[in-house]
């Protein structure tokens, strides 16, 4: 997964101004950064983004201003450093390709910041084609072309605002996950208990259904209340989501599906439920439950990705 948000929004905040944007187009072996990473470029010099967390950036700055003066997009690749020269480099021992182009309709047309922004607003991915013989980014391209998914933000849906909810939280805001919880039951949803996190009070499956759930979005359960639980595994079901957590017992999850299974979800569909939530670390207490949760969640996040 490629976390391009905040060099998405700096490039729309730098409408206007002349831009370069660099991209990590493959990499070979230990590369510190994933395929499809960019850093983002201003004439004066600012940036957003790593392409190799600080490895070769200032090589790729120099060649990005240039870029901006004018020069053809064009690939630059960067093997292994000698630590007795002064060579540019990645002392880790891999290998990367990036590709310096310019933001304008002959490079990576500015609009396409504000596409990739709206389809993440709706829960959908947008992919992008770049032709590395003219450096130019489209919405489609042949089939030789560059391709970058640009996936939405990870969020992870809490249903039930207990004390295991507290303790996700700030492990699910520590890996970049969203976290928005989600319960009906005021005295329980208090800015108090969940300082400065975004609260919903609708019924899940309305709070669930309004943030488009797809393959970046985890629905878990944690109120032990099937009248809370149940509509929001549901309104999970429904949707393409990428993972689905029910906190509870083997026996209570036994009970679960069957009720599930009268509403008219298959075995498949229940078989996406995972329960009881989280990995198997043999959890004792609130905090550890949170952290086995957080750990099924990114395992089920990466074997997507």
């Amino acid at each position: 997964m490629n976390d391009n948000g905040a060099v998405i929004r700096k490039a729309i905040e730098w409408r206007g101004a002349p831009m370069a944007l660099a991209t990590v187009i493959s990499t070979w072996g230990s590369a510190p950064r994933p395929r499809g990473s960019h850093m983002i470029v201003h004439q004066d010099g600012r940036l957003e983004g790593s392409i190799s967390g600080g490895c070769v950036e200032t090589d790729v700055l120099q060649r990005a201003a240039e870029v901006i003066a004018g020069r053809a997009a064009h690939v630059q690749r960067y093997g292994v450093a000698d630590g007795d020269a002064w060579d540019v480099g990645l002392p880790c021992g891999g290998e990367i390709a990036v590709l310096i182009q310019p933001v304008s309709e002959d490079g990576f047309a500015p609009h396409l910041f504000d596409r990739i922004l709206a389809e993440s607003g709706r829960g959908r991915a947008l992919t992008l084609a770049t032709d590395l013989a003219t450096g130019v980014t489209r919405e489609e391209g042949e089939e030789d072309a560059f391709l970058n998914r640009y996936d939405p933000p990870r969020q992870l849906l809490i249903v039930g605002a207990v004390q295991i909810a507290q303790s996700l939280v700030p492990l699910a805001q520590a890996i970049g996950v969203t976290p928005v919880v989600i319960d009906p039951r005021g005295r329980f949803l208090t800015e108090e208990r969940f300082p400065g996190v975004e609260l919903d009070d609708r019924w899940p499956d309305e709070a669930i259904a309004a943030r488009f759930p797809g393959e970046a979005t985890a629905v878990v359960t944690l109120s032990h209340d099937i009248k809370i639980d149940d509509p929001a595994l549901a309104a999970g079901l429904r949707a393409p989501t990428g993972y689905v957590a029910a906190l509870g017992s083997l026996r209570s999850h036994a009970a679960r599906l069957d009720r599930l299974g009268a509403m008219g979800f298959g075995a498949g569909d229940l078989a996406r439920i995972n329960g009881p939530a989280g990995l198997d670390i043999g959890a004792v207490g609130p905090a550890e439950i949170a952290l086995s949760i957080t750990a099924g969640m990114v395992a089920s996040f990466n074997a997507k990705g």
